[in-house]
Order: C-alpha cells, then structure tokens, then sequence
C-alpha cells in the first residue's frame, strides 16, 4: 500500500506582459499613480548609477563592479517596503536598495573603489554591509532574524543572494535553520539566470529554485522579478508574514542579468546575442513605463526631467566621491590588535616614508 504523505506546488506572480499590458485583474493600488511612478524613477536613478559605475572603472577611477542592470526592480521594491526596522543583509548587486535604506550614493562608490570607509557608512544603521562571498551573508541573516525572535521585536530580515548562491551549503543551512526556528526572514533569490559563467540549467536540475525551502519547510514561490507590481504583491506578503511572527518566506525573483558577471567578466564569450536581446525585451524599466504611460501617468516630458535629475544626482556623488582624501597609511594597521605591538609601529613608519603618508 503507499499512501501520499506531502504534496505541495510552487506559484508564479505575475501582472504585465513584457509591454506592460495587464495580463488579467490587476490589484486595485496599481491603478493609482503612487508608488509605481516613484518606483519608476528609482529604477532610473538606479540604471545612471550603473552606468556611471562601469564608466568610471573602465577609465581605472574604480575598483571592479557588479552590474545590477536587469535587477533593479527587485531592489527598488524591496527596499520601499522594508520599514527602517527590519534589518537588510545585502550582497553585492543590492547598491539602489542600500540606498533607499539610507547609504549615501558616494559610500557606495567609496566601498568598490576599495576604501572599506565606504563599507562602514553611518547610513547603514542596523543593515549589514556587502557580502561578496557566496552565500555566506545567508547565515548571518538566519543569525540577525534569531535575534530578532529572541528579543520580540516584530520586525523582518530580509536577505538577498543570487541563483548561484542557492547552490552552496550555507544557504541550505540557513534555510533549515530558519524553518526549524520559525525565523522572521524573507530571503529573496535574485534569479538572474546565471551564476558567472554557468548557466541556470546547469546549476541545478530542479524545474524552480523555490522549492529548494520545501525540505526545510519553508514557504517559497516565484515571482517576475521584471514585473514591479507582482514584486509588490510577494514581497509585502512575506514581510508582512515575518513581522507577524509567522516564519519565514524565500521568494525566487525571476530577472535576467543583462550585463557582464562583473567588469572583470566578459559575457559575450559564453551567451549569445540573440538571448540578450530577449532578455532586453522583458527588463524591468521598459515594462513599468510602458505601463505607467498607457494610464496617463508619464509621458516624454517626465522621462526627460526624471533622467535630468538622476544623472545630476549621480554626477554630485562621483565628485564627493573622486574629491575624498584617501585614508592615512596607519588604517590599514588599526583594529588588529588592542593595543599596537612595537613591529606593527616601526611597519606604520616604513611604511609612511615609502608611500607618502598616504594610501
């Protein structure tokens, strides 16, 4: 005899088409203005960020960068809403959604061009700095969510990583561990079909990485990480879910990245021109205006005036960033020891005559 004893499926939310057109009833917010036309021109902001950072390190003024180009609606809605009470533990694709959080453009700008002072932004308050390790930022956030538990405060954590990241240990861990403990976490899985150089099909033979949580039983779900409606539909019900103290979510966002890995990559050696241009067809920014302009809510005038100021913004940031006196050689002896040994104190001197008094 054998009887079924688990049985489960995974669910995909989505809204618009790739041209923005409504692909069935729409929530009754998405009709409104507000918050798609200031998700829109957060999207922006956060696409002349990009672009200014791959300028400026193709021109030897950065240290090398991760694209978020493909992703920004992930980040833009992610971080509008979190409240300034749940903890974010980003990686290292998530600069827009640190700077919703409150990370000044330029401490992002500091922190790859390879100032750690940039890393350690005031703006941060209680959100954790860049993982660049993979997946390891997964354990902290299962740790931060613990103590959120343990203290009753009904806030969420939320934690993002990308698809190459669900195939290490430590996000499996950190999934067990937050169904075992019912943890206030809301892990978001950037899907953005590859993992460097390898392909999502070839990470994982899985049809979804959602169902990656059911073993730890953990809720999941897909969503169309290019569609900011159906993101604000997912996200702010598992948030929502955490704060109430109801456990934990993992989101699987479907996006596509459409630049290199990072500027040390060159992608067009392993994918071909025809999948890119698809994927460009579907990107988030395209989506949302076409949308937003079918309701009367952009037009030209708007568009112009929008990427005005954001490239204004962004220009502001890279001089305050450019124009910032680099650290003094002795930081890169501090916090080694309580108390400064007398080699580290004649390294400090050899190394102030031979570099200036400057790193």
């Amino acid at each position: 005899m054998r009887e079924t004893v688990f049985k489960t499926e995974i669910g995909l939310t989505h809204y618009l088409s790739a041209d923005g057109e409504p692909l069935g009833e729409l929530p009754g917010w998405s009709h409104e203005p507000e918050p798609l036309t200031g998700y829109y021109r957060w999207m922006v902001l956060a696409r002349q960020f990009d672009q200014k950072a791959v300028a400026l390190q193709r021109t030897g003024q950065l240290g090398t960068y991760a694209s978020s180009l493909g992703a920004e609606a992930i980040d833009v809605v992610t971080g509008h809403l979190m409240t300034p009470e749940d903890i974010l533990v980003p990686y290292y694709r998530d600069h827009i959604l640190q700077m919703i959080r409150g990370t000044p453009m330029c401490d992002l700008l500091l922190y790859w061009g390879g100032d750690e002072r940039g890393n350690a932004s005031p703006g941060m308050g209680r959100d954790l700095p860049n993982a660049v390790p993979i997946a390891t930022q997964t354990l902290h956030a299962a740790g931060v969510a613990a103590a959120l538990k343990y203290r009753h405060q009904p806030h969420a954590t939320v934690c993002l990583c990308g698809d190459g990241a669900t195939s290490k240990g430590d996000f499996a861990e950190a999934l067990n561990l937050a169904g075992v403990w019912h943890l206030p976490l809301v892990m978001i899985v950037n899907n953005n079909q590859w993992a460097i150089s390898v392909p999502r099909h070839l990470q994982c033979a899985a049809p979804t990485l959602a169902q990656k949580a059911i073993a730890a039983g953990v809720p999941a779900e897909q969503v169309d990480g290019n569609d900011p409606i159906a993101l604000h539909e997912v996200v702010e019900y598992a948030l929502q879910r955490a704060r109430a103290g109801k456990g934990p979510t993992l989101i699987e966002a479907l996006s596509y990245r459409l630049s290199d890995h990072t500027t040390a990559d060159d992608a067009s050696r392993y994918r071909g021109p025809d999948q890119l241009k698809e994927a460009w067809r579907k990107e988030p920014l395209r989506r949302l205006r076409q949308y937003l302009v079918n309701l009367g809510y952009w037009d030209e005038s708007r568009e112009r005036q929008c990427l005005d100021e954001a490239q204004q913004q962004v220009q502001r940031a890279v001089e305050e960033y450019l124009s910032t006196p680099p650290e003094p050689v002795e930081s890169m002896f501090q916090y080694l020891y309580a108390e400064m040994p007398d080699q580290l104190r004649d390294q400090i001197e050899m190394a102030r005559v031979r570099g200036g008094g400057d790193l």
